[in-house]
């Protein structure tokens, strides 16, 4: 009969870590971070390999959380159940930072949102075009995707963001893309459009706050760039 017995480092490997993580977070590391979460999924066997792979796969601990359950699936020992636990780590998050900015004007807690539209989009395989409608206060009404794309366009046309803005009594917006390459340097494009909608919001009085880019490499803003005219 074979034996089936752990080999000798993996000896009460998952009661080490887990005695570690109770004393400080700090010190572990992120694909010790994914074991953990993964042991409630995998109750038995050796999990470090699986969170390494999935690092290896994905780039990083975010780009893991936002990763769709086919990608996902796609790694080596990630099941359907493993692959949705792991999306449930990620919308987890994003709605963790959504509530952040919803319970405070957005425009007086800017590192929020970046830190939220970071999340929401930075590591998208696909452009994805999302508008924030804001009320008279400056607080979230609405976080709203509007169009999806391909790897580097996602079309949106000035008159269904206005057109939607009226719907739901929006004062102003907040426009919010991403750039899968991972640069977020506004493109001529981004530009052109972005003044089309400045143009017709300032005909129905409704406000475009900024207009933030999202990469790997960072968040750009139009208005620090000095691109709204």
């Amino acid at each position: 009969m074979p034996d089936t017995s752990p080999p000798p480092h993996q000896l009460g490997h998952r009661e080490r870590l887990r005695d570690r993580a109770l004393k400080t977070l700090d010190a572990v590391a992120d694909y010790e971070l994914l074991e953990l979460f993964l042991f409630r999924t995998f109750p038995r066997g050796d999990i470090k390999p699986v969170a390494k792979a999935l690092l290896g796969r994905f780039g990083s601990l975010g780009a893991v959380a936002t990763a769709s359950v086919e990608d996902l699936r796609g790694v080596a020992g990630i099941g359907e159940q493993a692959a949705l636990d792991l999306r449930l780590l990620g919308e987890a998050t994003l709605r963790i930072g959504r509530e952040t900015i919803r319970k405070r004007t957005v425009i007086g807690s800017w590192s929020a949102l970046l830190a939220y539209v970071k999340v929401a989009l930075a590591n998208e395989p696909r452009e994805q075009f999302r508008v924030l409608f804001l009320d008279k206060k400056n607080q979230l009404i609405l976080d709203e995707i509007q169009n999806r794309g391909t790897v580097d366009h996602a079309p949106v046309y000035a008159r269904e963001v206005m057109r939607r803005a009226l719907e739901l009594s929006a004062s102003s917006v907040i426009l919010v893309h991403n750039h899968p390459s991972g640069d977020p340097t506004p493109s001529g494009a981004d530009i052109d459009m972005t003044r089309q909608i400045v143009d017709a919001g300032r005909a129905l009085r409704i406000s475009v706050h900024d207009h933030l880019i999202v990469g790997r490499e960072g968040v750009a803003s139009f208005k620090a760039l000095g691109l709204f005219r």
